[in-house]
């Protein structure tokens, strides 16, 4: 191999700027690109199952339940928010009581804050035995404490709950 003025050190170098120093390219253009690749996309299509997690899943069930009550029942339902979270405030403490972990939780409204009913994913999530049961489950409890909160019967505010639909 020949060395020399004349000949290049190496096949590849930075390009230089104004101060001399050779000028670094970001993360996304320093990637390596073999074939004309660059980048590749989601793993799932939006349009495929896989692509929504459990989470948006479950957030899908709460959100069916609640559209089916507010069909059912009308303007009484039009100020509570439906909510989802992962696990209840203070589960731990409840756990070592020896107290069973609620399901959901419904909160009225209090000053400027509308009526909450929150339904709680991982509890609701464990408590099923069978992952097809979900969507009942999740209705059942949705509408559980939604009648909690209105103060009438369950079976007065939906005539399936109980039954799955």
């Amino acid at each position: 191999m020949r060395s020399g003025p004349d000949v290049p050190s190496s096949s590849f170098s930075f390009p230089e700027d104004g101060s001399g120093a050779a000028s670094r390219r970001d993360f996304r253009h320093r990637r390596r690109n073999r074939h004309g690749r660059g980048f590749r996309g989601d793993v799932f299509l939006p349009t495929l199952p896989g692509y929504r997690t459990r989470s948006d899943r479950f957030d899908d069930m709460v959100l069916d339940t609640a559209e089916r009550l507010h069909d059912l029942q009308g303007k009484i339902l039009d100020g509570v928010l439906f909510a989802v979270e992962e696990i209840p405030p203070g589960l731990e403490e409840l756990l070592a009581n020896g107290l069973p972990a609620p399901l959901g939780n419904s909160t009225p409204a209090l000053g400027e804050e509308p009526a909450r009913v929150t339904v709680y994913r991982r509890v609701v999530e464990q408590n099923c035995p069978v992952k097809e049961q979900l969507p009942d489950l999740v209705h059942d409890v949705v509408v559980e404490h939604t009648a909690q909160l209105l103060g009438v019967a369950p079976e007065t505010l939906d005539p399936y709950y109980h039954r799955g639909f």
